[in-house]
């Protein structure tokens, strides 16, 4: 077993056909996506407990207000078996989900490069769906802790380790489209919830009963179906033998373009660069900028809008505002479906971005791409503030999936661009670092947009006059990582490799050339890349893939057409 996990053991030959490795990256990324689905399961959740009359027993924190009562309540909600939990509760999970991927990424990249992304992956798996099945028992004891522990703890340990699980790869098996290769896998992490909520609402629905919400058993449904899927992507990855090239193609000369770098830094040099730290902050202010808005998109398409979401008017045939609408269960009703579509939407443009931006960033560079997120991302920001003035629905919606289609392409480039200022020896590993970025920006982002929202409603200001001050505040975000990417210079000498010490690294990392299977230490062999064998299997492991997505795909639009109609 070791040796089958080992990475001499999935160290390929020179008939391997590269295009295998993305379908199994995206079927490891598709499954820990759901992560971004997990609302599905608060409002089921919070009405498991019913009384002898089917009514919903009361919430933990009855009454709670302020912020600290709330956070009392989920302290007795941890444990408490009699009553019901809180979106606030449950909301935790997001917490730690991002937060633990973050760290765990920090943690245990160096080792992932070293054993290889298949026993990376199958930890990924276990941690996953095990922290499933930990949280199904937890929904049937009814206990918080172990949701928490289960999904939060355990499997945020699992999307840590299976988001770079393929990263360091595919830079290696495409070093003519990194960006492309990239953006393909991490499009499946935004495209898991798209997949997984339907999914689950229809298991959910199945095996709901007058007794159960049916959650526990969706949980336990989920961990099978993802570990399959899982296993699969983490006994398909394979890594190209040390100097593999693509058949025919010549590595471009870089004496022009002194930011992509042709040696290597160490893992442990990495964040002593001032370049890391730059761009650790590029990546905190452009998810900052995106994940709180995106995050609160369905509610202020309806504050902003109101009634000119579903025609409603008054006496003087202005629309009605929030504040008019929500009086009324079926004005608040179709004002949700269409906000319900709106998210939807930036779900697909999130997705579409992911690759799109990340295979831009092949030819327009990568420095040159985040420069287009930031100018146009502040632009945006402020026509929203102005369209928004004059209930423009149209121009609108069209600057926020533009916003969110950045906001997903920033994700996927950050790895090529990584590769670019220090090499491809340890990428994987310094992304697991610089998504620390992404740990802070999932709790900066959102509680700028909530605290300045909240504080702005209790003020009395006007539903459709909430969002302006805030869109500003995230386009300044947008200014200093502006300024940030302006200041990114070609890594100094000083911190790369010598040769020397990046043979030494091979030999730890247990790396074979293409020639002869030795040991590292040899320059870089062409070999072919076996592009026109195992048709079949290529076929048959991106249906695999395209199959859900394409489901996935076809329920987002669904629930967006509303927007339309």
């Amino acid at each position: 077993m070791a040796d089958f996990l080992s990475k001499e053991h999935i160290t390929a030959n020179a008939s391997f056909n590269r295009w295998l490795v993305p379908p199994a990256a995206l079927a490891v990324h598709l499954s820990i996506g759901m992560a971004y689905g997990f609302s599905v399961f608060w409002k089921p959740l919070g009405n498991a407990l019913k009384d002898v009359d089917g009514k919903p027993l009361e919430v933990c924190a009855v009454g709670a207000t302020h912020f600290s009562e709330k956070l009392a309540g989920t302290a007795k909600a941890l444990f408490a078996t009699d009553c019901n939990w809180t979106q606030f509760d449950l909301g935790w999970m997001y917490t730690l989900f991002f937060v633990l991927l973050g760290c765990s990424a920090a943690l245990w990249g160096g080792w992932l490069e070293r054993a290889g992304p298949r026993k990376a992956g199958l930890v990924s798996t276990l941690c996953w769906c095990g922290g499933l099945l930990i949280s199904a028992y937890g929904v049937y004891t009814h206990q918080l802790w172990l949701m928490w522990l289960g999904s939060g703890v355990i499997g945020g340990i699992g999307l840590g380790l299976g988001y770079i699980s393929p990263v360091s790869t595919l830079i290696k098996w495409f070093p003519d489209r990194r960006g492309m290769a990239t953006g393909m896998a991490i499009m499946g992490f935004g495209g898991g919830a798209m997949i997984g909520s339907p999914l689950a609402t229809k298991l959910m629905t199945y095996f709901a009963t007058p007794n159960s919400v049916g959650v526990w058993q969706t949980f336990v449904v989920l961990a099978a179906i993802y570990a399959v899927f899982m296993l699969c992507g983490s006994l398909g990855y394979r890594v190209p033998p040390t100097g593999w090239k693509p058949a025919n193609w010549t590595p471009p000369v870089t004496q022009n373009n002194s930011m992509i770098a042709t040696r290597h830094v160490h893992l442990n040099k990495a964040h002593k660069t001032p370049q890391f730290w730059l761009l650790w902050l590029v990546l905190c202010m452009n998810v900052s900028a995106g994940i709180g808005i995106i995050g609160a998109a369905a509610p202020m398409l309806q504050e902003t809008f109101g009634g000119a979401l579903i025609g409603q008017v008054d006496a003087a045939n202005q629309s009605l505002g929030f504040a008019e609408i929500k009086k009324d269960e079926a004005m608040t009703a179709a004002a949700a479906a269409v906000g319900a579509g709106f998210v939807g939407l930036i779900s697909l443009f999130n997705i579409f971005g992911r690759i799109g931006w990340a295979s831009a960033s092949d030819k327009l560079g990568r420095k040159r791409t985040y420069f287009i997120f930031f100018i146009l991302g502040a632009t945006l920001y402020c026509t929203a503030t102005y369209v928004a003035g004059f209930k423009s629905l149209a121009l609108f919606v069209a600057s926020f999936c533009v916003i969110a289609s950045m906001y997903g392409g920033s994700f996927s480039t950050v790895p090529a661009y990584l590769a670019d200022l220090f090499g491809t020896q340890f990428v994987g590993a310094i992304h697991g670092r610089l998504l620390t970025a992404w740990s802070t920006a999932g709790i900066l982002g959102p509680v700028v947009v909530n605290y300045m929202h909240d504080t702005r409603l209790e003020s009395g200001v006007p539903f459709d006059q909430i969002y302006a001050p805030i869109f500003m505040v995230l386009a300044g975000l947008l200014v200093v990582g502006f300024i940030a990417n302006f200041l990114i210079k070609p890594v100094s000498d000083q911190y790369f490799m010598t040769d020397a010490e990046l043979e030494a690294e091979r030999i730890l990392s247990h790396e074979k050339s293409p020639k002869n299977g030795a040991k590292n230490g040899v320059s870089a062999v062409k070999v072919t890349s076996g592009d026109k064998q195992h048709p079949l299997l290529v076929k048959l492991a991106w249906a695999a893939v395209l199959i859900p997505i394409s489901y996935g795909i076809w329920s987002t639009v669904q629930k967006a057409w509303v927007l339309f109609s």
